[in-house]
């Protein structure tokens, strides 16, 4: 056990049968990340009907941007990469996400800009909110209701669609994402309806009951991903630009969740340079001294490998303006499948499910989403209390 001067407390190895313990799990989960990562469908339902109070049809009202800025850090960035990959390549404007303070310099009249922040006192949505007033760009707000980021939409006369904020930011992807999504739909840019809402807050709820607590490892795909992680440099890639936005929230809470460093990003990118990882120090090269009779679970000797997990989407109908066609991303998952098993590496598979992108897209989030708290709580950490991040915040506003 670690027990350091800065809060930072936890154990170097996984307790396995820890996660088959509900009343042990509950104890060291005391700010109830795992009972925030589960409402995930209840937030797509509220922040739907939030959003639906809000007046997003001034957005309308000046007909199509020339393109939309969302302005955002951390979870709330990630709202634009969603709404990117969701708008698809046929989206008519430019959909930008901004993860610095204020705006890009080209931002005017012409724009929108979308400035979202879980707390409302983001440096970069607020910056991003007063400068798209400034220089009449429309905006919409999305944040913590009565927060700092309201009162700028509110002299701006803008819209704001509030966000209660119940749990840390990376645990509200969905209750930010759905209002960026509907602003955009408003625009005419991204076609969502209520039924793809609906499934995709069904999905939410369905992997959510895979994924409880009670739900012993083997049966429990969380679980089971989590200790398949454990002790390992978790390398997850995506196979289209949908599931690598997936992979890359997973780097986003195996990193803040769990602690762990990963290489996350597009496989069509990894393909160029980073799929070597597997011949290296902590890929093939370890691998092939491993004992051929050895649990293939188990790391021989206390060394670190190499963990991959590849995110597979498949695509709903091939376009013709599609980034890729669909055949070669399938390959090229399928390439690296067998790459992984030459050298040794294991790896874990999730596959894309649903009629829509956006149930996809969640059909690929859930279970990496409990899994980096499983992750956490296996080594003894508490996944909602990040020293770490605290002193950082602290440090940085002396």
């Amino acid at each position: 056990m670690i027990d350091g001067t800065a809060g930072v407390s936890g154990r170097r190895d996984a307790d396995e049968a820890l996660l088959d313990d509900p009343e042990a799990l509950a104890e060291r989960d005391p700010g109830g990340m795992l009972r925030h990562t589960a409402s995930a469908g209840a937030q797509v339902r509220e922040s739907a009907a939030l959003a639906a109070e809000a007046n997003l049809q001034v957005l309308a009202d000046e007909g199509r941007p020339r393109a939309v800025v969302i302005a955002g850090i951390g979870t709330a960035g990630r709202t634009g990469d969603v709404l990117a990959t969701v708008a698809g390549p046929r989206c008519p404007v430019p959909v930008i996400p901004h993860r610095s303070a204020g705006v890009p310099g080209w931002v005017g009249a012409a724009d929108v800009v979308i400035a979202v922040s879980a707390s409302g006192r983001s440096p970069e949505a607020l910056g991003a909110a007063e400068a798209a007033h400034r220089r009449g760009a429309r905006l919409v707000a999305v944040g913590a209701p009565d927060s700092e980021l309201q009162s700028v939409a509110e002299r701006a006369r803008a819209p704001f669609i509030p966000v209660p904020r119940r749990a840390p930011a990376r645990a509200s992807l969905w209750a930010l994402t759905v209002p960026v999504l509907l602003a955009a739909r408003t625009l005419g840019l991204v076609k969502v309806n209520e039924a793809d809402l609906a499934e995709t807050a069904a999905r939410l709820d369905a992997d959510a009951d895979r994924c409880r607590p009670t739900a012993e490892s083997f049966v429990n795909p969380a679980k089971s991903l989590a200790l398949g992680l454990a002790g390992s440099i978790p390398i997850v890639w995506g196979s289209s630009p949908l599931a690598t936005v997936a992979a890359r929230r997973f780097g986003d809470t195996l990193s803040a969740n769990a602690r762990y460093p990963v290489v996350s990003g597009a496989l069509g990118e990894a393909g160029r340079g980073r799929v070597g990882l597997l011949d290296g120090v902590f890929g093939g090269l370890v691998e092939g001294e491993r004992d051929i009779f050895a649990d293939p679970d188990e790391s021989a000797g206390g060394t670190t490998r190499l963990r991959l997990v590849l995110l597979r989407d498949g695509g709903l109908n091939p376009e013709d303006d599609a980034d890729e066609p669909l055949a070669v991303e399938e390959r090229r998952a399928d390439a690296v499948q067998t790459l992984a098993e030459r050298r040794g590496v294991r790896c874990d598979v999730v596959t894309a499910e649903g009629g829509s992108a956006l149930e996809r897209l969640a059909s690929l989030i859930a279970v990496p989403d409990f899994a980096s708290i499983y992750l956490a709580l296996a080594h003894g950490l508490d996944p909602m209390a990040v020293p770490a991040i605290t002193e950082m915040k602290e440090l940085a506003n002396q």
